[in-house]
């Protein structure tokens, strides 16, 4: 109901299409594959991989499974490949990129 108050308060005031037209700038993707590699599209998660993938590493090393037991943190290669996934997974997530 909020929402759908503020709505026509913008529109009343013909400040809904300034504020869409400022707001709204969609960015083009990459067309050729040198273009990409040299766009966040490719270093942001690219990155993100590699920091997760050296935490979970140094959370094995520091931290792990001694006993053999605890089926994450006792392989350093599975606690490597999850914190990988989770560095990916926190920079693509809808809440990064403000869709939340």
């Amino acid at each position: 109901m909020i929402d759908y108050c503020i709505y026509l308060y913008l529109q009343r005031n013909n400040l809904f299409e300034e504020i869409m037209e400022n707001s709204c700038e969609v960015k083009p993707k990459p067309k050729t594959v040198k273009e990409f590699f040299t766009s966040w599209y490719f270093w942001k998660p690219f990155i993100a991989v590699v920091i997760g993938g050296i935490a979970g590493f140094l959370y094995y090393h520091f931290v792990g499974c001694a006993s053999g037991t605890c089926a994450i943190t006792s392989n350093p290669y599975k606690s490597t490949i999850m914190g990988g996934l989770l560095g990916f997974f926190v920079v693509s997530s809808p809440c990064s990129k403000g869709k939340c």
